[in-house]
C-alpha cells in the first residue's frame, strides 16, 4: 500500500484540425480506470510549472495532460516562445479550442482513462477553460483560475478573440469552480462579480472563492506573487471539487 509511482512523459497529439501538437502526460502506474484532467497554460507559456502541475494531478490519482498551445511558434525557453505568442497577439479562440478538444479526447481514448474529465487554466488558460466549457460539452467540470479577459471592454475585441465568453455563460456545459484574488486587477473584483451574476442570471452550478490578501497568480511558488496559505486552501478546493465531479 506504500508503493506509489506514475508515468510522465512527453507525447504527440492531433490538435487543432488534426495538425500534431504536443503535449505532456502524466498518470498513476496501473490499469486505471482513473479519471482525467486537462491543463491548460497560462500566457507565461508552456513550462516547468505546468509540468509540475500535471504531475501533482498524477500524485493525486488522475490521468493528467497538459498540451501546448504554441506548438507552432516553434521550439525554445518557454519564456521566449510565449515571447512570440505575446507579439502575435495570442493564440486564436477557435485554434485554441481545436487544439483543446484533441486533448480532451485524446485522454478519453485511453485505456486507463475513466468516463470523466475535467478542464483546468489559470490566467489566460482560466479564460480558455471556461470558453472551452461554454463551447463544448465534452468535459464535467471545469476549474478557472483568476480567468484574465473573461470580461472583455468593449474596445477589447481582437480578431482572435472576438467574442468574451462571459456572452458564452448561458452555453455552460458543466460545472465550474473559480478562484480569485480580491488584490488582483485581470479580473478585477469588480469584473468577477460580473462574472458571478450572469452565472446566477442563468442558473448555473458554480462556486466561487475569492481571497484577501492575494493578487494575480497567487498559486505560482515560483514568483513573488505565491500566497501559501491561499494557495493551500485553494488546491483543498480544487481536489474537493474534481473529486466530487470526477472521481466521486
Amino acid at each position: 500500500m506504500a508503493y506509489e509511482s506514475m508515468i510522465a512523459e512527453s507525447v504527440t497529439i492531433p490538435g487543432n484540425n488534426h495538425e500534431p501538437i504536443s503535449a505532456y502526460l502524466a498518470r498513476p502506474m496501473g490499469p486505471g480506470p482513473f479519471p482525467g484532467v486537462v491543463l491548460i497554460h497560462h500566457l507565461p507559456g508552456w513550462g516547468e510549472f505546468y509540468r509540475e502541475m500535471t504531475r501533482k494531478f498524477a500524485h493525486h490519482g488522475y490521468a493528467a495532460i497538459s498540451h501546448n498551445l504554441y506548438h507552432r511558434l516553434g521550439e525554445g525557453h518557454a519564456d521566449d516562445v510565449a515571447a512570440r505568442a505575446r507579439a502575435e497577439g495570442g493564440v486564436a479562440d477557435d485554434q485554441m479550442v481545436g487544439d483543446t478538444n484533441g486533448a480532451v479526447e485524446w485522454l478519453r481514448a485511453q485505456p486507463y482513462v475513466g468516463a470523466k474529465v475535467g478542464l483546468i487554466g489559470s490566467c489566460s488558460g482560466g479564460r480558455q477553460a471556461f470558453l472551452y466549457a461554454c463551447r463544448r460539452d465534452n468535459i464535467d467540470a471545469v476549474v478557472e483560475l483568476w480567468g484574465g479577459r473573461v470580461v472583455q471592454a468593449e474596445d477589447d475585441r481582437p480578431a482572435k478573440q472576438p467574442v468574451p465568453p462571459i456572452a458564452l455563460t448561458k452555453d455552460l456545459s458543466c460545472p465550474l469552480l473559480g478562484l480569485f484574488g480580491n488584490e488582483d486587477r485581470a479580473p478585477s473584483p469588480e469584473q468577477v462579480d460580473r462574472h458571478e451574476a450572469e452565472l446566477k442570471a442563468h442558473r448555473k452550478d458554480y462556486e466561487f472563492h475569492r481571497y484577501d490578501g492575494a493578487g494575480h497568480g497567487f498559486f505560482y511558488h515560483h514568483r513573488p506573487m505565491y500566497r501559501v496559505e491561499q494557495a493551500m486552501d485553494g488546491w483543498g478546493k480544487i481536489f474537493a471539487f474534481f473529486g466530487k465531479h470526477l472521481a466521486g
